[in-house]
């Protein structure tokens, strides 16, 4: 089920964030009036950012492919955008995958946002929305040279399984347990 409308669109996902240099951005499930600025964020993407997202280079992101991306039914397919204004600057989501009870995630951060946290604060926030939403299996498919990519998912989540094949890594992974507060 695709979402046509906004009519269940999760509020309670909103929030203000802040990154490591103290800046305030604004977090926020996506909208399907979201196609457009998601074009234009492609636009602003270096080749290899854009190449380690879609492991292809297209001039720019088809329109349809667009609607299609910005269209989720916000419980099995999820995106979480991050804006500063009315500009978007990252993208988190997870869809399903091939083996059930499991979603296959996806990052993209433009490239001036890099290196400050964003895809820290859209990794916990995507989990966190996954298993609210009952989904607690996760697979990212990450080119062997994104070594930001790899290094927050090793650091933030409980890896299961890794695999590597034509150049890019296959993790199946878990939320990090929580930490036990002490008493």
């Amino acid at each position: 089920m695709v979402a046509d409308s906004i009519s269940h669109y999760p509020t309670e996902l909103e929030r203000t964030v802040r990154l490591r240099d103290g800046s305030e951005l604004r977090l926020r499930p996506i909208r399907p009036d979201d196609a457009p600025r998601l074009v234009e964020l492609y636009d602003r993407l270096s080749q290899h950012t854009a190449y380690q997202r879609f492991f292809t280079i297209m001039r720019r992101l088809p329109p349809n492919w667009a609607r299609m991306l910005s269209r989720v039914d916000y419980h099995r397919r999820l995106a979480l955008v991050v804006e500063q204004g009315r500009e978007l600057i990252a993208v988190a989501r997870y869809e399903p995958a091939d083996e059930p009870d499991t979603v296959e995630v996806a990052f993209v951060v433009q490239d001036g946002y890099q290196g400050k946290g964003i895809g820290a604060i859209l990794l916990h926030a995507l989990l966190e929305a996954a298993q609210a939403r009952g989904l607690h299996r996760f697979r990212a498919y990450v080119l062997a040279e994104n070594a930001r990519m790899l290094d927050l998912l090793a650091r933030s989540t409980h890896v299961r399984e890794r695999r590597f094949e034509s150049g890019v890594i296959n993790i199946l992974f878990e939320p990090a347990p929580s930490p036990t507060p002490r008493s």
